[in-house]
């Protein structure tokens, strides 16, 4: 365990509510939007999920750390929570993969942690009130008047209008082999997938397919993925407002326009949305955790699913529509949450492109959603063969 002593810590939400605690992993100060996650395992990828960037992200599962943390099971290069908000930390790391303690690794990545919290008490108040800014204090800021502390989280941006993909995308495109990944055939197809705060895993589960994968930074043009002689062009999830994503809507407009086959994920269905025109909005709380529920509307079936999102598409459920960007015909919605009915999923019927949500990759869990991967793969595959029109998007 980390040796700096546990100060007096407090979360203060912009509403004036305030949450006391004990300081974990970095002691200090740090803001960002109060988010809580559902999962009861899988922190790791959580911390390391670059979709939390701005976000101080609270866990309902009371118990938190107790398998540690390694090298395998981080989802980028680095935690990008702003804040990190537990009940009851582990005092000691047990299981046989774990190479650390979560309390070291937050002190090491500069991670500010609050501890000690009636987290039950604070989830309740995010689904009754909304997500909001908030800040973690520590030691004498603590003891400063909670009316001062409410201030200066309020001088935080809120994350409507923030443009976050830029700042957590890779600066450098590299490449995903089949081979390193126990694919032994040759290569199916080439991807170019948009780095928008994409996890590893993603890259990872086409190339276990036989997908070779070129995974590009998120300022990249129409002509850095025409240079790769691609089958398909991916958009990941990722951070922030996507009504601040221009430069990627029309990005995506051209690889619609030119018909290449499309798949995104949780900010990538939102720019979808986006590029056939319709518009976004912000959810109260958001969606977040391994626990999801969401119907196929095209199977009927439903999936567990991971998600990870505060932004939703304004889409009509339950009927085919021409495209508010009429060049790009009908769409529909293709799948739907089911606690809430909100839009998880977006299908073209006149183009080889579609859509979700959540997280298909399934780190951590479930595996559900497996099946999207397979589905954009035969995509690809119709696209080829001068056949992918109405049939982007089932399988």
């Amino acid at each position: 365990m980390n040796s700096h002593p546990l100060q007096p810590s407090v979360l203060v939400l912009e509403d004036g509510r305030a949450f006391r605690g004990r300081s974990w992993g970095a002691p200090g100060n740090t803001f960002g939007e109060a988010v809580f996650a559902t999962g009861m395992t899988g922190y790791q990828e959580t911390l390391t999920d670059p979709s939390y960037a701005g976000q101080i992200v609270i866990q309902t599962a009371p118990h938190i750390g107790n398998t540690g943390v390694n090298d395998q099971d981080a989802e980028s290069r680095k935690i990008w929570v702003n804040g990190f908000v537990v009940r009851d930390p582990a005092r000691r790391a047990s299981n046989w993969r774990s190479e650390r303690s979560l309390d070291d690794e937050l002190a090491a990545q500069n991670i500010v942690g609050l501890q000690g919290v009636d987290t039950r008490a604070l989830t309740r108040h995010l689904r009754d009130k909304g997500a909001m800014r908030a800040g973690i204090f520590a030691g004498d800021d603590a003891a400063r008047p909670v009316s001062e502390l409410v201030q200066l989280v309020k001088d935080q941006p809120t994350m409507e209008g923030q443009s976050l993909a830029e700042s957590v995308s890779i600066d450098e495109a590299y490449v995903v082999e089949p081979a390193d990944h126990g694919w032994e055939g040759p290569v199916k197809h080439d991807l170019a997938a948009v780095d928008l705060g994409i996890k590893g895993m993603t890259p990872q589960r086409f190339a276990e397919r036989g997908v070779r994968v070129h995974v590009l930074p998120a300022t990249s043009t129409f002509e850095d993925i025409k240079n790769r002689n691609v089958d398909g062009v991916f958009f990941s999830n990722g951070p922030g407002d996507p009504a601040t994503a221009d430069q990627q809507v029309a990005l995506l407009r051209e690889v619609l326009d030119a018909k290449i086959p499309f798949f995104g994920i949780c900010f990538g269905n939102q720019l979808l949305g986006r590029a056939l025109g319709f518009g976004t909005y912000k959810l109260p709380f958001g969606h977040r955790g391994i626990n999801q529920p969401v119907m196929d509307l095209t199977t009927g079936k439903v999936e567990i699913t991971s998600q990870n999102h505060g932004f939703a598409v304004d889409a009509p459920v339950g009927e085919t529509v021409t495209a508010p960007e009429s060049r790009y015909g009908r769409a529909e919605v293709s799948h739907v949450g089911l606690n809430d009915n909100v839009v998880e999923g977006i299908r073209c019927l006149d183009l080889p492109a579609f859509s979700v949500q959540y997280h298909p990759e399934a780190a951590a869990g479930p595996h559900d959603a497996a099946y999207l991967f397979d589905r954009f793969i035969d995509v690809m595959d119709g696209a080829a063969q001068g056949t992918a029109t109405q049939e982007a998007g089932q399988r």
